[in-house]
């Protein structure tokens, strides 16, 4: 299900200084702005409502403007990365159904789409993709053009099999294989956005932590990578229907794991997501037999700590 990462270039010292520099700049601001957003976080007035609105769109904005900072080379370059965790860089495997799963997966994220009539406790990612890469002038194929929740043309894993050689599912390959760099921009777009949420759901006491941990991985290509991977596999850990007795196993719970001033940032966001997926295995449902998927969800996280 997982395979192994090819290595990754590191950007120049000159840019991966510049970068530094940016990101210290966009944290100590991003700080400022949380701190005072916390401040009237519980405010019932409406002044205060509009006050703490306004900076989570500051946070928001700041975000953005580091997702914007990485090249579409950078952005293509960690997406090809996610495709070889996903299904071994695979053309075969931008068109995938797991056994067991009710939900097709596909293109280099393994985006999820559900049938009509099925409900799941999974984010349903591509119809939100076909969106993105339509909304930038993507010519879609004919399965995709009416892509919305819940529509998938293939009603269950034995039909999305039987149909793997038909022409309306070569011609989904075919654009999923050449809108590579259109899919890198939407994953890294989605980590753009998931600070806010994180801090939204996690605790009070909790936030400054999480933040701080989010930044730190922000400074390095590694961590970059490693953010815009988990948050796509595994969700940002907003949703409620992603727990198991209480407890999720999203972005937000492995950075609410890390330890602090642990170093490197990506070692210790490896060992917590480690540690976090153990915990998702151990609360899992037993008729969903997670386990047998444990090895390669942490052959996939092992891999954030190194280049």
């Amino acid at each position: 299900m997982d395979k192994a990462n090819p290595s990754r270039r590191r950007p120049t010292g000159g840019n991966n200084a510049q970068r530094s520099i940016q990101n210290r700049r966009v944290g100590r601001w991003t700080l400022d702005v949380e701190r005072w957003a916390l401040k009237f976080q519980r405010a019932e007035s409406r002044r205060s409502w509009i006050r703490t609105t306004i900076a989570i769109s500051a946070i928001c904005s700041a975000l953005s403007v580091h997702a914007a900072e990485l090249s579409p080379a950078e952005a293509k370059q960690i997406g090809k990365r996610i495709w070889q965790n996903e299904c071994n860089g695979t053309i075969s495997g931008l068109t995938s159904w797991n056994s067991g799963e009710n939900f097709a997966s596909l293109g280099i994220g393994h985006f999820i789409w559900y049938p009509k009539g099925q409900n799941g406790p999974f984010d349903e990612s591509f119809p939100r993709l076909v969106a993105f890469m339509s909304a930038r002038g993507a010519k879609l194929p004919s399965v995709a053009k009416n892509a919305e929740p819940g529509s998938c043309p293939w009603n269950n894993r034995s039909e999305f099999v039987q149909a793997q050689d038909s022409a309306e599912m070569k011609q989904l390959r075919e654009f999923l294989a050449n809108t590579v760099d259109l899919q890198s921009q939407f994953l890294v777009t989605r980590l753009s956005q998931a600070l806010p949420k994180m801090l939204a759901e996690a605790a009070r006491a909790d936030q400054s932590r999480i933040r701080a941990n989010f930044e730190r991985l922000l400074n390095t290509p590694q961590g970059c990578y490693a953010l815009v991977d988990y948050v796509n596999f595994k969700g940002e850990g907003v949703l409620q229907s992603e727990r198991y007795h209480g407890q999720g196993w999203g972005l937000l719970q492995v950075l609410a794991e890390m330890r602090p001033d642990k170093t490197p940032a990506e070692t210790e966001f490896s060992r917590a997501a480690a540690s976090v997926l153990r915990r998702r295995v151990q609360n899992a449902p037993p008729e969903r037999n997670e386990q047998r998927w444990l090895a390669g969800w942490l052959k996939r996280v092992n891999s954030y700590s190194r280049d």
